[in-house]
């Protein structure tokens, strides 16, 4: 299968390994995962030349494909001067080097060229050092299992550019300072937001996130729902840096909505853990808004996938707060299955709401905003507490975490409060708050 890429950027090729052994484990289909590996090439403008599934039987250490494969593609690289082969599929630092020999071009494999896209992605400097801590950290893994120098950057952020060094030291330990010397810089950007997060909880706003598969429309629906303009091309990663607007409710009620980094399959482990800092603001959200491609036939897949990385970051089964999953992109659907959707909603149980939208159209807002409004209100305890005159900490924490309702102080200094508390805050404030201070309590 040949597919054409943009005119520019390097000269590509993309293969699909198609393990047979590993077939059952695969959540798409090859050609799914081959055009998903093609728009991954494509997002940092890779010309894509030739684009296969390569069936495999089974997996040769020493190259993942067999004599014949191997030499089969390297008259595909040198008929058609590809530059670039990118290998859809995990690589070890052997296979790579030695792919890189047979073909005598630069080789990436699924990890490297995900990091490549970040690289390109990265605009403020919690971005760009997450980014190369995440390249770092995978080049540690090959450095040490592969090489004891390197002359240069395999992968990310030497070969088709993105922030950080170009050069890296053959030395393990001038590898390690240099990581280690990214985590304190990111430690310190760390802090900043948790000041800024701790500043807009002082509001008190709600923290609505929106969550999902990258290209699932998440930009378009941000930018509809606040009137930003943040980026939304029909591209793969194309945000990456969190954004965040304020936005007023209907009722009145004013939230903060927060725009993400898209999740994929596969996500290589060294960005679930740089980027924690990133997607914090995802764990302290109120409420997530998952979106997905309604129209991708891979949909349900990607919906598994996203799952799956919520749960690394700690938001599984047992999170008590609302999901709200929005089926976007109702406009590229036929009318049927338009109808088939809504009936689905429809039928959606109040605790896991689902709404049918189309972000570019428009469509389908206003049910959006209103299970936004419901989930705010589910959930939220209004609290009566007795504070005594010393307790000014706990006070600033009322203040900081939950909306205060009223407050009076008596003759002797006791501080009789009233609180309204989220569903994100309730399991902190429960655990704070306890005993007699507690005077009353309802759900609203």
């Amino acid at each position: 299968m040949d597919a054409a890429g943009p005119s520019t950027g390097s000269r590509s090729i993309v293969l699909v390994p198609d393990i047979k052994a590993a077939r059952e484990s695969y959540a798409r289909e090859p050609d799914a995962r081959l055009e998903e590996a093609i728009g991954l090439a494509q997002a940092i403008e890779l010309d894509v030349v030739h684009a296969a599934v390569v069936p495999l039987s089974k997996v040769t250490s020493a190259t993942l494909l067999g004599s014949g494969k191997v030499d089969e593609i390297g008259t595909f690289v040198h008929d058609l001067e590809v530059e670039l082969v990118v290998v859809d599929g995990e690589l070890s630092p052997v296979q790579q080097r030695n792919l890189e020999r047979a073909w005598k071009c630069k080789v990436l494999d699924r990890t490297g060229l995900i990091l490549e896209i970040f690289g390109a992605r990265a605009q403020t400097r919690e971005g760009t050092l997450q980014v190369e801590l995440a390249h770092l950290t995978y080049q540690k893994g090959r450095l040490v299992r592969s090489w004891t120098h390197l002359e240069r950057q395999r992968g990310g952020l030497g070969f088709v550019g993105g922030p950080g060094e170009t050069q890296i030291e053959a030395d393990r330990r001038a590898l390690q300072d240099r990581i280690d010397k990214i985590k304190k810089q990111l430690e310190k950007v760390t802090r900043t937001r948790e000041v800024n997060r701790a500043t807009r909880t002082k509001v008190p706003y709600p923290v609505v996130a929106l969550v999902g598969y990258t290209n699932a429309g998440k930009s378009t629906l941000f930018n509809r729902l606040t009137g930003a303009s943040v980026s939304e091309e029909d591209m793969l990663f194309a945000t990456l840096d969190p954004t965040m607007r304020a936005l007023q409710l209907p009722k009145g009620q004013n939230v903060i909505l927060s725009d993400t980094v898209g999740f994929i399959s596969d996500l290589p482990t060294q960005l679930i853990a740089a980027f924690r800092a990133t997607l914090e603001e995802v764990l302290a959200a109120d409420i997530l808004i998952h979106v997905r491609d309604a129209a991708s036939p891979t949909s349900a897949a990607e919906r598994r996938d996203v799952l799956e990385v919520l749960t690394e970051l700690g938001i599984g089964e047992t999170d008590d707060r609302v999901v709200i999953e929005v089926l976007n992109k109702a406009d590229a659907l036929p009318t049927d299955a338009v109808a088939i959707l809504e009936s689905t909603c429809a039928r959606a149980a109040a605790d896991a709401p689902m709404v049918l939208v189309s972000a570019l159209k428009g469509t389908g807002l206003e049910a959006l905003i209103a299970a936004i409004e419901t989930a705010l209100e589910r959930g939220r305890e209004t609290v009566d507490l007795q504070l005594s005159a010393g307790e000014g900490e706990a006070l600033a924490w009322l203040h900081a975490h939950s909306e205060v309702l009223a407050s009076r102080a008596d003759d002797e200094g006791q501080n009789f409060v009233r609180v309204r508390v989220s569903p994100g805050n309730l399991g902190r404030f429960r655990k704070r708050f306890k005993g007699p201070r507690v005077l009353a309590r309802a759900a609203d």
